[in-house]
Protein backbone atom coordinates (compact mmCIF):
# COMPACT_ATOMS: atom_id res chain seq x y z
CA UNK A 1 0.00 0.00 0.00
CA UNK A 2 2.97 2.23 -0.01
CA UNK A 3 2.63 3.49 -3.47
CA UNK A 4 -0.93 3.60 -3.34
CA UNK A 5 -0.60 5.92 -0.04
CA UNK A 6 2.01 7.74 -1.06
CA UNK A 7 0.43 9.28 -4.63
CA UNK A 8 -2.87 9.73 -2.92
CA UNK A 9 -0.97 11.71 -0.30
CA UNK A 10 0.97 13.82 -2.42
CA UNK A 11 -1.37 14.25 -5.53
CA UNK A 12 -4.27 14.48 -4.08
CA UNK A 13 -4.40 15.15 -0.36
CA UNK A 14 -2.11 17.93 -0.47
CA UNK A 15 -3.04 20.08 -3.33
CA UNK A 16 -7.04 20.07 -1.91
CA UNK A 17 -6.05 20.60 1.61
CA UNK A 18 -3.33 23.40 0.42
CA UNK A 19 -6.46 25.18 -1.44
CA UNK A 20 -8.48 24.58 1.87
CA UNK A 21 -5.51 26.31 4.11
CA UNK A 22 -5.03 29.46 1.80
CA UNK A 23 -8.85 30.35 1.56
CA UNK A 24 -9.44 29.51 5.60
CA UNK A 25 -6.16 30.08 7.01
CA UNK A 26 -4.49 34.02 7.78
CA UNK A 27 -1.82 35.35 9.62
CA UNK A 28 -3.65 35.25 12.80
CA UNK A 29 -4.71 31.34 12.16
CA UNK A 30 -7.89 29.84 11.05
CA UNK A 31 -10.89 31.70 10.05
CA UNK A 32 -13.58 29.17 10.15
CA UNK A 33 -16.16 31.71 10.61
CA UNK A 34 -15.50 32.39 7.16
CA UNK A 35 -17.52 29.08 6.52
CA UNK A 36 -20.70 30.69 8.25
CA UNK A 37 -20.65 33.69 6.39
CA UNK A 38 -19.86 32.28 2.66
CA UNK A 39 -22.66 29.76 3.47
CA UNK A 40 -25.45 32.55 4.74
CA UNK A 41 -25.22 34.36 1.30
CA UNK A 42 -28.40 34.09 -1.02
CA UNK A 43 -26.06 33.52 -4.23
CA UNK A 44 -24.13 30.98 -2.65
CA UNK A 45 -27.37 29.15 -1.54
CA UNK A 46 -28.82 29.59 -4.21
CA UNK A 47 -26.08 27.55 -5.73
CA UNK A 48 -26.30 24.67 -3.21
CA UNK A 49 -30.08 24.35 -3.96
CA UNK A 50 -29.65 24.13 -7.88
CA UNK A 51 -26.73 21.39 -7.12
CA UNK A 52 -29.16 19.41 -4.92
CA UNK A 53 -32.53 19.17 -6.47
CA UNK A 54 -31.19 19.11 -9.93
CA UNK A 55 -29.09 15.91 -8.84
CA UNK A 56 -32.23 14.89 -7.25
CA UNK A 57 -34.07 15.50 -10.47
CA UNK A 58 -31.47 13.88 -12.84
CA UNK A 59 -31.35 10.78 -10.45
CA UNK A 60 -35.46 10.12 -10.88
CA UNK A 61 -35.66 10.92 -14.99
CA UNK A 62 -32.66 8.60 -15.15
CA UNK A 63 -33.81 5.74 -13.23
CA UNK A 64 -37.44 6.03 -14.76
CA UNK A 65 -35.87 5.95 -18.50
CA UNK A 66 -32.77 3.53 -17.60
CA UNK A 67 -35.25 1.06 -15.80
CA UNK A 68 -36.70 -0.59 -18.35
CA UNK A 69 -33.61 -1.01 -20.30
CA UNK A 70 -31.88 -2.63 -17.68
CA UNK A 71 -35.08 -5.08 -17.60
CA UNK A 72 -34.29 -5.85 -21.35
CA UNK A 73 -30.49 -6.38 -21.20
CA UNK A 74 -31.05 -8.67 -18.11
CA UNK A 75 -34.00 -10.99 -19.29
CA UNK A 76 -34.18 -10.79 -22.87
CA UNK A 77 -31.75 -12.34 -25.67
CA UNK A 78 -32.28 -10.74 -29.08
CA UNK A 79 -29.62 -9.92 -32.02
CA UNK A 80 -27.36 -7.27 -31.60
CA UNK A 81 -27.69 -7.11 -28.05
CA UNK A 82 -23.83 -6.80 -27.44
CA UNK A 83 -23.10 -4.37 -29.86
CA UNK A 84 -26.39 -2.42 -28.32
CA UNK A 85 -24.90 -2.60 -24.48
CA UNK A 86 -21.70 -1.38 -26.11
CA UNK A 87 -23.73 1.78 -27.59
CA UNK A 88 -25.32 3.04 -24.24
CA UNK A 89 -22.32 2.74 -22.68
CA UNK A 90 -20.37 5.19 -24.84
CA UNK A 91 -21.94 8.31 -22.89
CA UNK A 92 -20.54 6.97 -19.63
CA UNK A 93 -17.01 7.09 -20.89
CA UNK A 94 -17.52 10.40 -22.83
CA UNK A 95 -16.26 13.68 -21.69
CA UNK A 96 -18.78 15.77 -20.27
CA UNK A 97 -17.64 18.27 -22.63
CA UNK A 98 -18.55 16.28 -25.63
CA UNK A 99 -21.93 15.55 -24.45
CA UNK A 100 -22.38 19.17 -23.84
CA UNK A 101 -21.22 19.68 -27.11
CA UNK A 102 -23.64 17.20 -28.73
CA UNK A 103 -26.37 18.36 -26.66
CA UNK A 104 -25.74 21.94 -27.99
CA UNK A 105 -25.98 20.61 -31.70
CA UNK A 106 -28.79 19.26 -30.94
CA UNK A 107 -30.83 21.76 -28.94
CA UNK A 108 -29.12 25.00 -29.28
CA UNK A 109 -29.59 28.01 -31.42
CA UNK A 110 -29.24 26.74 -35.01
CA UNK A 111 -29.55 23.39 -33.80
CA UNK A 112 -31.51 20.50 -34.68
CA UNK A 113 -34.57 21.34 -32.98
CA UNK A 114 -34.19 24.58 -33.78
CA UNK A 115 -34.67 24.31 -37.37
CA UNK A 116 -36.89 21.61 -37.37
CA UNK A 117 -39.55 22.94 -35.61
CA UNK A 118 -38.01 26.27 -34.29
CA UNK A 119 -37.38 24.57 -30.35
CA UNK A 120 -34.55 25.89 -28.48
CA UNK A 121 -33.79 24.25 -24.89
CA UNK A 122 -30.02 25.25 -24.58
CA UNK A 123 -29.38 27.47 -21.32
CA UNK A 124 -32.57 25.33 -19.92
CA UNK A 125 -32.36 23.40 -16.92
CA UNK A 126 -34.04 20.69 -19.34
CA UNK A 127 -31.31 20.38 -21.18
CA UNK A 128 -29.47 19.72 -18.25
CA UNK A 129 -31.73 17.07 -17.20
CA UNK A 130 -31.41 15.43 -20.13
CA UNK A 131 -27.36 15.38 -21.20
CA UNK A 132 -27.47 14.20 -17.35
CA UNK A 133 -30.24 10.74 -18.34
CA UNK A 134 -27.85 10.65 -21.25
CA UNK A 135 -24.54 10.28 -19.47
CA UNK A 136 -25.46 8.22 -16.74
CA UNK A 137 -27.88 5.73 -18.36
CA UNK A 138 -25.50 3.08 -18.71
CA UNK A 139 -24.75 3.67 -14.94
CA UNK A 140 -28.15 2.05 -14.04
CA UNK A 141 -28.61 -0.39 -17.01
CA UNK A 142 -25.19 -2.06 -16.53
CA UNK A 143 -25.47 -1.35 -12.49
CA UNK A 144 -28.92 -2.85 -12.13
CA UNK A 145 -29.63 -5.02 -15.40
CA UNK A 146 -26.13 -6.93 -13.86
CA UNK A 147 -27.98 -7.74 -10.83
CA UNK A 148 -31.35 -8.81 -12.60
CA UNK A 149 -30.04 -10.76 -14.80
CA UNK A 150 -28.22 -13.35 -12.10
CA UNK A 151 -31.42 -13.31 -10.33
CA UNK A 152 -33.30 -16.43 -10.41
CA UNK A 153 -36.78 -16.14 -12.36
CA UNK A 154 -38.10 -19.64 -10.76
CA UNK A 155 -38.62 -17.64 -7.67
CA UNK A 156 -41.40 -14.96 -9.30
CA UNK A 157 -42.88 -17.67 -11.29
CA UNK A 158 -43.18 -19.80 -7.66
CA UNK A 159 -44.77 -16.59 -6.63
CA UNK A 160 -47.44 -16.34 -9.61
CA UNK A 161 -48.60 -20.29 -9.44
CA UNK A 162 -49.52 -19.62 -5.32
CA UNK A 163 -52.01 -17.33 -6.78
CA UNK A 164 -49.68 -13.89 -6.51
CA UNK A 165 -50.32 -11.87 -10.33
CA UNK A 166 -47.03 -10.68 -11.82
CA UNK A 167 -46.99 -6.89 -10.50
CA UNK A 168 -47.66 -8.35 -7.12
CA UNK A 169 -44.61 -11.41 -7.76
CA UNK A 170 -42.63 -8.69 -8.69
CA UNK A 171 -43.52 -6.23 -6.08
CA UNK A 172 -42.65 -8.92 -3.55
CA UNK A 173 -39.99 -10.91 -4.93
CA UNK A 174 -37.86 -9.22 -7.13
CA UNK A 175 -37.94 -5.79 -6.71
CA UNK A 176 -36.56 -6.35 -2.79
CA UNK A 177 -33.63 -8.13 -4.40
CA UNK A 178 -32.80 -5.51 -6.70
CA UNK A 179 -33.43 -2.79 -4.02
CA UNK A 180 -29.75 -2.44 -3.14
CA UNK A 181 -28.92 -2.45 -7.04
CA UNK A 182 -31.12 0.39 -7.19
CA UNK A 183 -29.71 2.48 -4.51
CA UNK A 184 -26.10 1.96 -5.34
CA UNK A 185 -26.84 3.11 -8.93
CA UNK A 186 -29.19 6.18 -7.94
CA UNK A 187 -26.28 7.05 -5.55
CA UNK A 188 -23.74 6.75 -8.13
CA UNK A 189 -26.11 8.88 -10.42
CA UNK A 190 -26.51 11.23 -7.59
CA UNK A 191 -22.77 11.84 -7.19
CA UNK A 192 -22.10 12.06 -10.97
CA UNK A 193 -24.91 15.46 -11.60
CA UNK A 194 -24.36 16.65 -8.23
CA UNK A 195 -20.62 17.36 -9.05
CA UNK A 196 -21.63 18.04 -12.68
CA UNK A 197 -18.96 20.99 -14.23
CA UNK A 198 -18.80 20.40 -18.63
CA UNK A 199 -22.59 20.01 -19.22
CA UNK A 200 -23.86 22.76 -16.73
CA UNK A 201 -21.20 24.86 -17.82
CA UNK A 202 -21.95 24.47 -21.55
CA UNK A 203 -25.65 24.25 -21.51
CA UNK A 204 -26.58 26.16 -18.45
CA UNK A 205 -25.13 29.36 -19.56
CA UNK A 206 -24.94 32.38 -16.83
CA UNK A 207 -28.20 31.31 -15.18
CA UNK A 208 -27.32 28.06 -13.63
CA UNK A 209 -24.51 27.00 -11.69
CA UNK A 210 -23.29 23.52 -9.61
CA UNK A 211 -21.02 23.75 -7.08
CA UNK A 212 -18.12 22.93 -9.16
CA UNK A 213 -18.46 25.43 -11.46
CA UNK A 214 -18.78 27.95 -9.07
CA UNK A 215 -15.66 26.67 -7.45
CA UNK A 216 -14.25 27.07 -10.61
CA UNK A 217 -15.91 30.82 -11.09
CA UNK A 218 -14.45 31.60 -7.57
CA UNK A 219 -11.56 30.33 -8.36
CA UNK A 220 -10.33 31.29 -11.78
CA UNK A 221 -12.61 34.33 -12.51
CA UNK A 222 -13.02 35.80 -9.25
CA UNK A 223 -9.89 34.51 -7.35
CA UNK A 224 -11.94 34.27 -4.03
CA UNK A 225 -10.08 31.55 -2.67
CA UNK A 226 -11.94 31.51 0.80
CA UNK A 227 -15.48 31.15 -1.04
CA UNK A 228 -13.68 28.48 -2.63
CA UNK A 229 -12.70 26.56 -0.12
CA UNK A 230 -15.87 26.62 1.56
CA UNK A 231 -17.73 25.42 -1.25
CA UNK A 232 -14.78 22.64 -1.52
CA UNK A 233 -15.74 21.85 2.00
CA UNK A 234 -18.97 21.08 1.52
CA UNK A 235 -18.65 19.24 -1.32
CA UNK A 236 -16.42 16.90 0.14
CA UNK A 237 -18.58 16.06 2.80
CA UNK A 238 -21.62 15.46 0.52
CA UNK A 239 -19.36 13.57 -1.52
CA UNK A 240 -17.93 11.19 1.37
CA UNK A 241 -21.34 10.91 3.12
CA UNK A 242 -22.70 9.58 -0.87
CA UNK A 243 -19.68 6.79 -0.86
CA UNK A 244 -20.24 5.81 2.22
CA UNK A 245 -23.82 5.00 1.83
CA UNK A 246 -23.03 3.69 -1.60
CA UNK A 247 -20.24 1.69 -0.13
CA UNK A 248 -22.77 0.03 2.35
CA UNK A 249 -25.34 -0.59 -0.81
CA UNK A 250 -22.74 -2.85 -2.43
CA UNK A 251 -21.86 -4.77 0.55
CA UNK A 252 -25.57 -5.49 1.02
CA UNK A 253 -26.28 -7.15 -2.68
CA UNK A 254 -22.70 -8.52 -2.11
CA UNK A 255 -23.91 -10.46 0.72
CA UNK A 256 -27.70 -11.28 0.77
CA UNK A 257 -28.51 -12.57 -2.11
CA UNK A 258 -27.76 -15.96 -3.98
CA UNK A 259 -27.29 -15.91 -7.96
CA UNK A 260 -27.33 -17.79 -11.25
CA UNK A 261 -25.66 -17.81 -14.49
CA UNK A 262 -26.81 -15.09 -16.64
CA UNK A 263 -26.81 -17.35 -19.53
CA UNK A 264 -29.92 -19.07 -17.56
CA UNK A 265 -32.20 -16.29 -17.48
CA UNK A 266 -32.20 -14.57 -20.72
CA UNK A 267 -34.69 -15.87 -23.48
CA UNK A 268 -36.12 -14.44 -27.10
CA UNK A 269 -38.93 -11.88 -26.44
CA UNK A 270 -42.33 -13.43 -26.30
CA UNK A 271 -45.92 -12.10 -26.82
CA UNK A 272 -46.75 -8.14 -28.50
CA UNK A 273 -46.28 -6.76 -24.29
CA UNK A 274 -42.35 -8.02 -24.23
CA UNK A 275 -41.58 -7.10 -28.55
CA UNK A 276 -43.34 -3.72 -27.43
CA UNK A 277 -41.14 -3.71 -24.32
CA UNK A 278 -38.51 -4.13 -26.39
CA UNK A 279 -38.93 -1.78 -28.91
CA UNK A 280 -39.87 0.99 -26.81
CA UNK A 281 -36.17 0.46 -25.39
CA UNK A 282 -34.44 0.42 -28.92
CA UNK A 283 -36.31 3.77 -29.27
CA UNK A 284 -35.00 5.33 -26.90
CA UNK A 285 -31.48 4.44 -27.56
CA UNK A 286 -32.32 5.58 -30.39
CA UNK A 287 -33.63 9.35 -29.75
CA UNK A 288 -31.49 9.46 -25.89
CA UNK A 289 -28.19 8.16 -27.36
CA UNK A 290 -27.46 7.75 -30.86
CA UNK A 291 -29.91 10.93 -32.31
CA UNK A 292 -28.04 13.59 -29.86
CA UNK A 293 -24.13 11.60 -31.00
CA UNK A 294 -25.68 11.64 -34.83
CA UNK A 295 -26.28 15.85 -34.65
CA UNK A 296 -22.93 16.10 -33.22
CA UNK A 297 -21.42 14.72 -36.77
CA UNK A 298 -24.07 15.81 -38.84
CA UNK A 299 -22.65 19.40 -37.44
CA UNK A 300 -19.03 18.53 -37.66
CA UNK A 301 -19.63 18.10 -42.08
CA UNK A 302 -22.18 21.17 -42.35
CA UNK A 303 -19.99 23.67 -43.30
CA UNK A 304 -21.03 27.07 -44.83
CA UNK A 305 -20.42 25.86 -48.33
CA UNK A 306 -22.23 22.44 -47.59
CA UNK A 307 -21.31 19.44 -46.66
CA UNK A 308 -17.63 18.42 -46.40
CA UNK A 309 -14.24 18.73 -44.89
CA UNK A 310 -13.91 22.10 -44.01
CA UNK A 311 -13.64 22.34 -40.35
CA UNK A 312 -11.58 19.18 -40.08
CA UNK A 313 -8.88 20.86 -42.34
CA UNK A 314 -9.55 24.16 -40.56
CA UNK A 315 -7.93 22.30 -37.36
CA UNK A 316 -4.39 21.44 -39.18
CA UNK A 317 -4.14 25.52 -38.97
CA UNK A 318 -2.96 27.32 -35.95
CA UNK A 319 -4.41 31.19 -38.00
CA UNK A 320 -7.70 29.59 -38.62
CA UNK A 321 -8.97 29.95 -35.51
CA UNK A 322 -7.49 33.63 -34.72
CA UNK A 323 -5.99 33.78 -30.67
CA UNK A 324 -7.69 30.67 -29.81
CA UNK A 325 -4.82 28.57 -29.80
CA UNK A 326 -0.77 29.02 -30.13
CA UNK A 327 -0.91 25.64 -32.31
CA UNK A 328 -2.94 23.90 -34.01
CA UNK A 329 -6.48 22.59 -32.93
CA UNK A 330 -5.65 19.23 -34.47
CA UNK A 331 -2.29 19.43 -32.08
CA UNK A 332 -4.69 18.61 -29.46
CA UNK A 333 -5.33 14.92 -30.53
CA UNK A 334 -1.77 13.53 -30.22
CA UNK A 335 -1.50 15.52 -26.89
CA UNK A 336 -4.56 13.73 -25.64
CA UNK A 337 -3.52 9.99 -26.70
CA UNK A 338 0.18 10.44 -25.24
CA UNK A 339 -0.98 12.11 -22.33
CA UNK A 340 -3.63 9.70 -21.85
CA UNK A 341 -1.35 6.23 -22.47
CA UNK A 342 1.01 7.96 -19.38
CA UNK A 343 -1.85 8.20 -17.08
CA UNK A 344 -2.66 5.41 -17.96
CA UNK A 345 0.21 3.36 -16.69
CA UNK A 346 0.12 5.53 -13.97
CA UNK A 347 -3.33 4.34 -12.82
CA UNK A 348 -2.54 0.99 -13.66
CA UNK A 349 0.35 0.85 -11.36
CA UNK A 350 -1.11 2.48 -8.48
CA UNK A 351 -4.61 1.22 -8.72
CA UNK A 352 -3.00 -2.33 -9.62
CA UNK A 353 -1.00 -2.18 -6.41
CA UNK A 354 -3.80 -0.77 -4.34
CA UNK A 355 -6.38 -3.50 -5.75
CA UNK A 356 -3.75 -6.20 -4.60
CA UNK A 357 -2.97 -4.85 -1.29
CA UNK A 358 -7.51 -4.35 -1.07
CA UNK A 359 -7.09 -8.36 -1.58
CA UNK A 360 -5.00 -9.52 1.06
CA UNK A 361 -5.22 -7.45 4.26
CA UNK A 362 -8.45 -6.59 6.10
CA UNK A 363 -9.01 -4.10 8.98
CA UNK A 364 -10.88 -0.75 9.51
CA UNK A 365 -7.88 1.58 8.56
CA UNK A 366 -7.91 -0.93 4.86
CA UNK A 367 -11.50 -0.82 4.12
CA UNK A 368 -11.18 3.03 4.86
CA UNK A 369 -8.98 3.43 2.41
CA UNK A 370 -10.48 1.29 0.31
CA UNK A 371 -13.29 4.34 0.27
CA UNK A 372 -11.31 7.35 0.10
CA UNK A 373 -9.77 5.72 -3.39
CA UNK A 374 -12.90 6.76 -4.64
CA UNK A 375 -13.20 10.52 -3.41
CA UNK A 376 -11.45 11.65 -6.85
CA UNK A 377 -14.32 11.08 -8.76
CA UNK A 378 -16.57 12.96 -6.34
CA UNK A 379 -14.67 15.79 -5.16
CA UNK A 380 -13.83 19.36 -7.33
CA UNK A 381 -11.36 18.69 -10.11
CA UNK A 382 -11.52 21.93 -10.42
CA UNK A 383 -9.69 22.25 -6.40
CA UNK A 384 -7.06 19.43 -7.68
CA UNK A 385 -6.64 21.25 -10.74
CA UNK A 386 -5.26 25.07 -9.28
CA UNK A 387 -3.87 22.98 -6.47
CA UNK A 388 -1.32 21.34 -8.24
CA UNK A 389 -0.16 25.10 -9.58
CA UNK A 390 0.30 26.49 -5.79
CA UNK A 391 1.54 23.19 -4.24
CA UNK A 392 3.82 21.54 -6.79
CA UNK A 393 6.13 24.73 -7.59
CA UNK A 394 9.04 24.67 -5.51
CA UNK A 395 11.59 21.72 -5.27
CA UNK A 396 11.17 18.85 -4.76
CA UNK A 397 8.13 18.82 -6.76
CA UNK A 398 8.61 21.67 -8.80
CA UNK A 399 5.99 20.16 -11.83
CA UNK A 400 4.41 22.99 -12.47
CA UNK A 401 5.91 23.89 -15.83
CA UNK A 402 6.55 20.00 -16.42
CA UNK A 403 4.51 18.01 -18.96
CA UNK A 404 4.00 15.19 -16.28
CA UNK A 405 1.18 17.84 -14.39
CA UNK A 406 -1.43 16.70 -16.78
CA UNK A 407 -0.91 12.61 -16.96
CA UNK A 408 -0.39 13.00 -13.17
CA UNK A 409 -4.11 14.77 -12.84
CA UNK A 410 -5.47 12.26 -15.47
CA UNK A 411 -4.56 9.10 -13.47
CA UNK A 412 -6.46 10.54 -9.87
CA UNK A 413 -9.45 10.05 -11.92
CA UNK A 414 -8.50 6.99 -13.88
CA UNK A 415 -7.24 5.00 -10.38
CA UNK A 416 -10.93 4.45 -9.01
CA UNK A 417 -11.82 2.81 -11.91
CA UNK A 418 -8.82 0.50 -12.06
CA UNK A 419 -9.43 -0.51 -8.26
CA UNK A 420 -13.17 -1.51 -9.11
CA UNK A 421 -12.36 -3.09 -11.90
CA UNK A 422 -9.68 -5.22 -10.75
CA UNK A 423 -10.62 -5.60 -7.01
CA UNK A 424 -13.65 -8.44 -7.89
CA UNK A 425 -11.38 -10.74 -9.79
CA UNK A 426 -8.32 -10.30 -7.82
CA UNK A 427 -10.89 -11.49 -4.64
CA UNK A 428 -12.22 -14.67 -6.65
CA UNK A 429 -8.59 -16.09 -6.90
CA UNK A 430 -8.13 -19.14 -5.00
CA UNK A 431 -6.01 -18.14 -2.04
CA UNK A 432 -4.92 -21.85 -2.14
CA UNK A 433 -2.61 -21.37 -5.72
CA UNK A 434 -0.43 -18.47 -3.97
CA UNK A 435 -0.01 -20.63 -1.17
CA UNK A 436 1.14 -23.90 -3.25
CA UNK A 437 3.51 -21.46 -5.33
CA UNK A 438 5.15 -20.04 -1.90
CA UNK A 439 5.66 -24.24 -0.72
CA UNK A 440 7.12 -24.84 -4.20
CA UNK A 441 9.64 -21.89 -3.41
CA UNK A 442 8.33 -19.32 -5.61
CA UNK A 443 8.52 -15.54 -4.09
CA UNK A 444 6.15 -13.25 -3.67
CA UNK A 445 6.79 -11.46 -6.93
CA UNK A 446 6.90 -14.29 -8.60
CA UNK A 447 3.62 -15.76 -7.30
CA UNK A 448 1.95 -12.95 -8.37
CA UNK A 449 3.33 -13.45 -11.91
CA UNK A 450 2.45 -16.75 -12.16
CA UNK A 451 -0.88 -17.14 -10.30
CA UNK A 452 -2.14 -13.97 -10.46
CA UNK A 453 -1.59 -12.38 -13.55
CA UNK A 454 -2.49 -15.08 -16.01
CA UNK A 455 -5.85 -14.85 -14.11
CA UNK A 456 -6.42 -11.35 -14.53
CA UNK A 457 -4.96 -10.36 -17.31
CA UNK A 458 -8.66 -9.27 -19.25
CA UNK A 459 -9.27 -7.66 -15.71
CA UNK A 460 -6.14 -5.34 -16.50
CA UNK A 461 -6.97 -4.89 -20.63
CA UNK A 462 -10.80 -3.70 -18.65
CA UNK A 463 -9.29 -1.53 -16.73
CA UNK A 464 -6.80 0.21 -19.12
CA UNK A 465 -9.45 0.62 -21.30
CA UNK A 466 -11.64 2.47 -18.74
CA UNK A 467 -8.78 4.30 -17.51
CA UNK A 468 -7.73 5.05 -20.85
CA UNK A 469 -10.87 6.60 -21.72
CA UNK A 470 -11.96 8.84 -18.34
CA UNK A 471 -8.23 10.17 -18.77
CA UNK A 472 -8.55 11.34 -22.36
CA UNK A 473 -12.00 13.25 -21.50
CA UNK A 474 -10.69 14.52 -17.96
CA UNK A 475 -11.48 18.37 -18.14
CA UNK A 476 -12.22 19.83 -14.38
CA UNK A 477 -8.51 19.86 -14.02
CA UNK A 478 -6.69 19.79 -17.20
CA UNK A 479 -8.35 22.99 -18.07
CA UNK A 480 -6.13 24.81 -15.10
CA UNK A 481 -2.94 22.73 -15.57
CA UNK A 482 -2.62 22.50 -19.46
CA UNK A 483 -0.32 24.49 -21.34
CA UNK A 484 -1.55 26.90 -24.05
CA UNK A 485 0.71 25.37 -26.52
CA UNK A 486 -0.15 21.73 -25.16
CA UNK A 487 -3.95 21.63 -24.70
CA UNK A 488 -5.95 18.28 -24.63
CA UNK A 489 -9.07 17.94 -26.89
CA UNK A 490 -11.74 18.88 -23.98
CA UNK A 491 -9.90 21.97 -23.18
CA UNK A 492 -9.36 22.65 -26.67
CA UNK A 493 -13.21 22.31 -27.47
CA UNK A 494 -13.89 24.27 -24.43
CA UNK A 495 -11.97 27.09 -26.15
CA UNK A 496 -13.38 26.98 -29.25
CA UNK A 497 -16.89 27.04 -27.62
CA UNK A 498 -15.86 30.32 -25.71
CA UNK A 499 -15.69 31.81 -29.04
CA UNK A 500 -17.78 33.61 -31.09
CA UNK A 501 -18.34 32.92 -34.88
CA UNK A 502 -19.29 29.64 -37.09
CA UNK A 503 -15.54 28.36 -37.76
CA UNK A 504 -14.99 27.65 -33.96
CA UNK A 505 -18.13 26.30 -33.57
CA UNK A 506 -17.71 24.00 -36.39
CA UNK A 507 -14.22 23.49 -35.02
CA UNK A 508 -15.55 22.51 -31.94
CA UNK A 509 -18.00 19.60 -33.50
CA UNK A 510 -15.15 18.29 -35.53
CA UNK A 511 -12.76 17.77 -32.65
CA UNK A 512 -15.61 16.66 -30.29
CA UNK A 513 -16.47 14.17 -33.27
CA UNK A 514 -12.71 13.21 -33.01
CA UNK A 515 -13.07 12.20 -29.67
CA UNK A 516 -16.09 10.23 -29.60
CA UNK A 517 -14.72 8.14 -31.95
CA UNK A 518 -11.73 7.58 -29.95
CA UNK A 519 -13.68 7.03 -26.74
CA UNK A 520 -16.09 4.70 -28.37
CA UNK A 521 -12.98 2.37 -29.99
CA UNK A 522 -11.98 2.45 -26.87
CA UNK A 523 -14.95 1.31 -25.11
CA UNK A 524 -15.86 -1.60 -28.58
CA UNK A 525 -12.67 -3.17 -27.29
CA UNK A 526 -13.08 -3.41 -24.09
CA UNK A 527 -16.19 -4.89 -24.73
CA UNK A 528 -14.86 -7.49 -26.28
CA UNK A 529 -12.39 -8.44 -23.38
CA UNK A 530 -14.85 -7.30 -20.60
CA UNK A 531 -14.69 -10.05 -17.91
CA UNK A 532 -16.94 -8.51 -15.32
CA UNK A 533 -20.35 -10.14 -15.86
CA UNK A 534 -22.00 -8.91 -13.22
CA UNK A 535 -22.73 -5.39 -15.12
CA UNK A 536 -20.71 -3.44 -12.54
CA UNK A 537 -18.11 -0.50 -13.71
Amino acid sequence: MALPVAFFAVFFAYPVTAIVGRGLRTGAGWQFGRIGEVLARPDILDVLWFTTWQALASTALTLVVALPGAYVFARFDFPGKQVLRAVVTVPFVLPTVVVGTAFLALLGRGGFLDELWGVRLDTTVWAILLAHVFFNYAVVVRTVGGLWSQLDPRQEEAAQVLGAGRFAAWRRVTLPALAPAVAAAALMVFLFTFTSFGVVQILGGPSYSTLEVEVYRQTAQLLDLPTAAVLTLVQFTAVGAILAVHARTVRRRETALKLVDPAQTARRPRGAGQWTLLGGVLLTALLLILLPLGVLVERSFDGPDGYGLGYYQALRSAGASGSTFLVAPLEAVGNSLQYALVATLIALVVGGLAAAALTRRAGRLVRGFDALLMLPLGVSAVTVGFGFLITLDEPPLDLRTSWILVPLAQALVGVPFVVRTMLPVLRAVDHRLREAAAVLGASPLRAWREVDLPLVRRAVLVAAGFAFAVSLGEFGATVFIARPDNPTLPVAVARLLGRSGELNYGQAMALSTILMLVCAVSLLLLERVRTDRSGEF
